[in-house]
């Protein structure tokens, strides 16, 4: 295993991270903990979940995830193991604190109750699932309109939760804090203020990227640079799109696609991308899951791949993409398959 630090902190993390939003959806809670050991197996040290978990979200299923990694933290007495990273919810589910946004008292109630769930009384990784104002994210961006924000109010709200999550450090339940689905202004904005009112720095953002979704390479990149701020990157594999298995109209059962319904990364413009993909991997003796969690390893500001099976052999076939090394040949074939395929949903 490879490690690197998150971003500007201390913290070393194995740049396989293991995740778990399949849990009490897709999987049990027996096979959460089977995946867990075997990533320890693997020296993987990093684990990133949220209070909104198991996914799709629903009602019945949330916080399931948390729990499973606190039994099994109760049961191995093995917290010390992992650098575990959770979220806290945004706006828009009734279920989770009436669908009201993240404020500084709503910051204190969910990592109360992740820290419960988890079994724990820290967390190292504290991430703002998504920002109030919204984002891009979440096939948001086609529509997705900032112009309309009150500038003002976003920077007012953003200061106050800094602050909350501040304290947090302070009082020794949070290490490091990080954002997810942000936007290259919204994470300038914060570490702006972190550095005028002598804050903590947000140290990484929890973005998609894949093959198929590559904005992070526009601005997002040159500020992960610039600023040190690490990318974990989730749905790298496109929810298993890239792997093919949806290819010809295909669905398998219990698969993301057959358990979500209209599922919407699959489209008329992914399965000519993902075709060819498969092919470019098909033809170079590389399995195309492998092929393009490598791809992804491949970027500085890569922090670490969040990677979710629901199946040990899945698990196994993925965390071993970090030995596979693509040569010129391979990525320039793919750079050229994206410029083909530059935006598929």
């Amino acid at each position: 295993m490879k490690f690197k630090a998150l971003g500007s902190s201390d913290i070393m993390v194995s740049k396989i991270c293991l995740g778990t939003m399949t849990w009490g959806e897709q999987n049990s809670e027996q096979d959460a903990h089977e995946q867990i050991e075997l990533a320890l197996e693997k020296d993987i040290n990093f684990m990133d979940t949220a209070e909104l978990y198991a996914v799709p979200p629903k009602q019945e299923t949330q916080g399931l995830t948390e729990k499973y990694i606190g039994t099994w933290f109760k049961k191995t007495g093995q917290r010390d193991k992992w650098i575990l990273a959770t979220k806290i919810t945004g706006a828009g589910f009734d279920y989770v604190r009436n669908g009201a946004p993240i404020t500084p008292k709503n910051i204190r109630l969910a990592l109360e109750g992740s820290l419960q769930r988890l079994q724990t009384d820290y967390v190292d990784l504290y991430q703002l699932h998504w920002p109030n104002r919204g984002a891009y994210h979440f096939h948001n961006s086609w529509d997705y309109d900032p112009s309309k924000q009150d500038k003002g109010k976003v920077i007012e709200e953003m200061h106050a939760n800094l602050e909350t999550l501040n304290d947090l450090i302070k009082e020794g339940k949070i290490r490091t804090i990080g954002l997810s689905n942000e936007t290259c202004w919204g994470t300038a904005k914060y570490l702006e203020l972190a550095t005028k009112h002598n804050l903590a720095r947000f140290v990484s953002i929890q973005n998609e990227y894949s093959l198929l979704q590559r904005n992070y390479d526009l601005d997002l990149a040159e500020l992960s640079h610039q600023e040190n701020v690490g990318l974990l990157a989730w749905s790298p594999l496109a929810s298993g799109i890239l792997s093919g298995k949806y290819l010809d109209g295909a669905c398998p059962k219990g698969s993301r696609g057959d358990i979500s319904g209209d599922f919407w990364r699959l489209n008329e413009y992914t399965e000519p991308a993902v075709r060819a993909y498969v092919n470019l991997a098909k033809d170079n003796n590389i399995d195309p899951n492998q092929m393009a969690l490598a791809y992804c390893l491949t970027k500085p500001f890569m922090n670490s791949l969040i990677i979710g099976a629901t199946t040990i052999e899945q698990l196994k076939t993925n965390i071993a993409s970090i030995d596979i090394k693509l040569s010129d040949e391979i990525i320039n074939s793919i750079e050229q398959i994206h410029r083909r395929y530059p935006r598929t949903y």
